[in-house]
């Protein structure tokens, strides 16, 4: 891979980019993989993953510190991995408290980032041929499968958070699939926003085994899959993000609840209903207004993000 020569105000940049892929990755149903796409560096990360692999460390020993690092593109991984951990500490705080207080508008929020979503990577698909309708399909009928039927609320040993971390991160990698948003289907979700804001290190620790984990089996698949099936793949990915819709629908009855190990109640199972059914069930105002220009801000943040990853990458005047 070539290396490319970069300065501090280059690697500043990565990690601002870094830090957007946290926060999404943070958010149930948005993708650190499509800010990593749609910003211009989604190629250059996952090369630079495939290379972490368990022979780097007889390299490092042949080859010393230098020549390794080099080898994995250790300065932008350390940028881009960097922003991530920077930012998921600071969201993960503010999206639970932000749940807490006004989950209507946030999940309002996170269907209008969906959406945008959708679109960007829409544009990407070179054409829409049966195989790719068929994917698309199987793609939203897998999310809404999982979303009905699967328990909401897995318990947090070690090994299930290990588990958890692994196929995380392999959505993580993917352009359209959230890893926060699998985790959120199989009720982790709370589980690990806890963890991070309370610094518990076992969980955490096991989280992050999955993770490191699912980065070096993953990504050499990933690749593979995107350079075989590039369109079949991305259908796929679209029609994952079509399903998810049910899942961050703002408007939920809550059908089965249990406790925790805290003893505080969790939803483990609800169904999505009209604003007005919500409105009739609850007593509570559906804030529908409210909800819509949270939906319109999602999706005018995701087409700025484009717009800006567009300007970074258009050539300096000469």
């Amino acid at each position: 891979m070539h290396q490319p020569n970069r300065t501090i105000k280059d690697y500043l940049l990565i990690m601002l980019k870094g830090l957007c892929m946290g926060a999404a990755d943070v958010v149930p149903g948005v993708s650190g993989g499509t800010i990593a796409f749609i910003t211009g560096i989604y190629d250059e990360w996952l090369d630079s993953l495939k290379r972490c692999t368990p022979a780097v460390l007889l390299m490092l020993k042949r080859d010393g510190l230098v020549k390794t690092w080099q080898y994995i593109n250790g300065n932008f991984l350390l940028a881009v991995f960097g922003g991530i951990l920077i930012s998921v500490k600071t969201f993960a705080l503010v999206i639970t408290l932000a749940l807490e207080t006004y989950p209507i508008l946030v999940w309002a929020f996170f269907t209008g980032l969906i959406l945008a979503s959708i679109y960007l990577l829409a544009k990407q698909q070179p054409h829409w041929r049966l195989p790719q309708w068929i994917a698309l399909l199987l793609g939203v009928l897998v999310v809404l499968v999982i979303s009905l039927s699967a328990p909401a609320q897995l318990p947090g040993y070690w090994w299930v958070l290990f588990l958890g971390g692994f196929v995380a991160i392999c959505a993580m990698i993917l352009p359209g699939v959230s890893g926060s948003f699998i985790l959120l289907l199989v009720g982790l979700y709370p589980v690990m926003l806890d963890a991070v804001n309370n610094w518990d290190f076992i969980a955490l620790a096991s989280f992050i085994a999955g993770c490191i984990c699912g980065l070096v089996v993953f990504s050499r698949f990933l690749s593979w899959l995107l350079s075989s099936y590039h369109a079949t793949t991305l259908a796929t990915l679209i029609g994952f993000l079509v399903g998810s819709l049910y899942v961050t629908w703002p408007w939920k009855e809550v059908l089965q609840t249990a406790l925790n190990r805290h003893g505080e109640t969790v939803v483990l199972q609800q169904a999505s209903v009209s604003p007005a059914h919500f409105a009739q069930l609850t007593g509570n105002d559906p804030m529908l207004i409210a909800a819509i220009a949270c939906a319109l801000a999602g999706v005018l943040l995701v087409v700025g993000v484009e717009v800006v990853a567009g300007w970074m990458k258009k050539p300096a005047a000469v």
